[in-house]
């Protein structure tokens, strides 16, 4: 074959309609529904028996951890069932009887296999046994694991350079396979560690890390309980992080209020129906809202400083609003931002957010008397250009109401996927850390680098300007979860080698380098047997508890491998063998692992031991109040710029969203029955007086498209869906409209792509 030759593969897939049908959108969330849907979807794919057994052992003490989701579990677990509906999908998705091998491939070419959509690939089932793609070929062949390693060595051991290999990681890895991954890309020579934390809450860590001195919330599950005042901010939890509404509900059981801060007013928010009551089934739920401000995309900033002007006028009088003894003992910059506050008029602030003056005068009502205050946010608030800007803000509410380190107060960024803290915390980093660099070098025996790597971002132009030519992939879905989908998708292809380590069939799969690996592994429900002996991994929840984690269903095939026992090998055949660090043995015990992380990453202790029941937390400085770290020893308040979106005559502010029928890049079906939508992905919801304005009727076929630095991106064909969205504002699901977002268009000092507020024309299609 010539060494130009290119595959030709679709990048988006198939963009046909399917039968669409819309309903008004429910008002309660969960209940007997959620339970049925999770039952179905759960016998359809594992069968009866096998969902049970499942299903019974997710997220208890003695079981495995959920491979959904972040939210950390209580402390005593429901023994009936301690998990979700899309918790049960995500369990029942990955521990599908349906599977694939080489033989399936023989049939399907990656071409034909490319036109289907996201959803018809998921749809396959598990992958048996390690496959590749050859150069010039178009059809995924089996590989021994022998040759597969050898051919990944060959690889990495041709490069010029050891950062022309990227490592990338997505967040459902455990502790152990994370920290190997990453000890072995530094001891290959490259802190090109790019993990999914890049695309979603970077902005969190950076703005956490600037204001009080860690990236990682501050609070504990139990303090949602208690808490006075919860406000959810850019964040939907009745479809990203359904367990959540069972602790709001608890909230608001002992007296406390919840403010929902969205451009859409969620279903979950409105009520909740706890399927694990009688009353939450049969009964009318819980209303979780008192207060929903439907603020303009990317308009937070202008809504949280008229609140702190209010506030502050409130406080001027008495100064009991404000906690001005924590202020003056533990914050700096109180003058400052008060007086950047007075340069803004409040009419100003109130047309930016689009929220009423009524609204607002009872949001600060309810924040004026009150101390006990936690802030929870997601991608709502963390993928904008000034995403880390709209996080500090919310922080500057928290420090000025002295509701942080102290018993039902504090920061709680809603993580997405299960362990994508962990990996941070074991060392999945493209910078730098030179303390953790030190301790790699004393207990491990070699010099890690010392240049800063790539982020994701960084990553997909390495790739395309042909400056890495290697990818590995632990995890995810790459080419879908990244901005920019043409752009990734020709950056993928320029590489000479890209290896996915996956259970199941993706779009990245199929889009590739010129030689492509696919290496299976388990999924988390699936039992990790060595010579008899049941192994176990460890995880790190939202809240930063890490805790076992132990399959027990018998995995989909035996020509699979752990994430671990896979990294170790492909370690030691690297290094023939000759290694400070011994790799195979700690592929072989998974306690050899975590000793090395109590010995190399700071906070982890005794993890073999402190992991097993309920786990235990790592150090948070913020719950002691010590701010040591930064300037002056003091958490720090900001002052924050207004966005500023510059939009064009005709032009909207678009968010992408995920449907109740999806986790991240993993389509589950094709409903969102929370906002009535049934048999579709390709909608765009808008608002009805902007329907009316550019005569567009329910169902009219538009193109949309970003135009940023003069380059034009379109997504084809949507079909427009009225809906109460504030003016001006568009929402429409991911990964179908990952496409218009600019691989350079990114969060400033995070780059955290601008997701949740791209700039977009409308096009109507004939």
């Amino acid at each position: 074959m010539k060494s130009d030759f290119k595959r030709n593969v679709s990048v988006r897939g198939s963009e046909e309609f399917t039968n669409i049908r819309l309903t008004e959108p429910q008002e309660q969330a969960a209940g007997i529904t959620g339970v049925k849907e999770a039952l179905r979807h759960s016998f359809k794919e594992m069968g009866v028996v096998r969902s049970m057994r499942a299903l019974l052992e997710l997220n208890q003490e003695d079981g495995f951890d959920c491979p959904s989701c972040a939210w950390p579990n209580p402390e005593n677990p429901s023994k009936v069932a301690e998990y979700c509906e899309n918790g049960a999908k995500a369990v029942a998705d990955e521990a599908t009887t349906n599977q694939i091998g080489h033989a399936f491939f023989q049939k399907h070419s990656v071409e034909e296999l490319s036109g289907l959509t996201d959803y018809q690939l998921n749809q396959f089932g598990r992958i048996i046994e390690p496959l590749v793609l050859h150069a010039g070929c178009v059809h995924y062949e089996a590989i021994s694991w022998e040759a597969a390693y050898s051919l990944i060595t060959q690889e990495l051991r041709s490069l010029k350079s050891p950062n022309e290999a990227i490592f990338y990681t997505s967040g459902r890895s455990s502790n152990e396979a994370a920290y190997l991954y990453g000890m072995f890309a530094r001891a290959f020579g490259t802190n090109n560690m790019p993990d999914c934390s890049n695309m979603c809450h970077e902005s969190s860590g950076v703005a956490l890390s600037e204001t009080l001195g860690i990236g990682k919330g501050s609070i504990k599950l139990e303090d949602l309980y208690g808490a006075e005042v919860v406000i959810v901010a850019g964040q939907n939890p009745g479809t990203n992080h359904p367990r959540m509404l069972s602790a709001l509900e608890k909230c608001k059981q002992n007296g406390g209020k919840v403010i929902s801060i969205n451009p859409l007013e969620e279903t979950g928010l409105v009520n909740f129906k706890n399927p694990q009551k009688i009353k939450g089934l049969l009964g009318t739920g819980t209303g979780i809202a008192d207060i929903h401000l439907p603020v303009r995309i990317n308009q937070d900033v202008p809504l949280l400083k008229l609140l702190l002007k209010k506030l502050a006028r409130l406080d001027a009088v008495d100064k009991t609003v404000f906690d001005h003894e924590f202020i003056k003992e533990y914050v700096s910059g109180y003058k400052a931002l008060i007086q950047d506050l007075e340069n803004y008029e409040e009419a100003d602030l109130l047309k930016l957010c689009g929220i009423s003056e009524a609204k607002i005068q009872e949001t600060v009502a309810l924040l004026a008397g009150k101390t006990k205050i936690v802030v929870c946010w997601a991608m709502g608030l963390t993928q904008h250009k000034n995403g880390v800007e709209n996080i500090r803000e919310f922080v500057n509410l928290l420090l000025l109401k002295g509701a942080i380190g102290k018993p039902h107060a504090g920061t709680c960024p809603v993580r997405g996927h299960s362990n994508v803290q962990g990996d941070r915390s074991v060392g999945i980093m493209h910078f730098v850390n030179t303390a953790l660099n030190e301790r790699i070098e004393k207990h491990l025996g070699f010099v890690p680098p010392k240049e800063e790597g790539v982020d994701t971002v960084g990553a997909m132009q390495a790739m395309y300007e042909e400056r890495a030519k290697v990818f590995i992939c632990l995890g995810g879905n790459f080419l879908m979860a990244a901005s920019d989908t043409e752009y990734t998708a020709e950056a993928l292809q320029r590489c000479q080698l890209t290896v996915q380590i996956s259970t199941k069939l993706n779009r990245t799969h199929l889009v590739t380098g010129k030689t492509a690996l696919i290496l299976p592994t388990f999924g988390r429900s699936e039992k990790d047997q060595r010579k008899g002996v049941l192994r176990h991994l460890t995880m790190e929840d939202s809240m930063g508890r890490v805790r076992q984690s132990r399959g027990l269903l018998k995995p989909i095939s035996d020509t699979i491998k752990s994430e671990p026992e896979m990294i170790a090998e492909l370690a030691d055949r690297f290094f023939k063998g000759e290694h400070s660090v011994n790799w195979k043995a700690m592929g072989e015990d998974y306690e050899k692992i975590r000793e090395s992380i109590d010995t190399v990453i700071k906070g982890f202790e005794d993890t073999g031991v402190r992991s097993k029941g309920v786990g235990y937390y790592l150090p948070n400085n913020v719950r002691e109040r010590d701010f040591s770290m930064l300037p002056g020893g003091k958490a720090q308040l900001t002052i924050n710029k207004l966005p500023d979106h510059q939009l064009g005559e005709d032009e909207f502010i678009l968010m992408t969203i995920r449907s109740h029928d999806q986790f991240n890049t993993t389509i589950y079906g094709l409903h969102d029955r929370y906002r009535g939508v049934y048999n579709e992905r390709r909608v765009l919801f808008m608002n009805t007086e902007d329907m009316e304005r550019l005569q567009l009727a329910k169902f009219a076929v538009v193109d949309i498209y970003s135009t940023y630095e003069g380059v034009k991106r379109t997504a084809n064909s949507f079909k427009v869906v009225p809906y109460a969205i504030p003016q001006g504002n568009l929402a429409a699901y991911f990964p179908e409209t990952n496409v218009l977002v600019p691989y350079n268009q990114y969060a400033d000092k995070s780059k955290t792509p601008i997701s949740k507020s791209i700039k977009v024309r409308l096009t109507k299609c004939l």
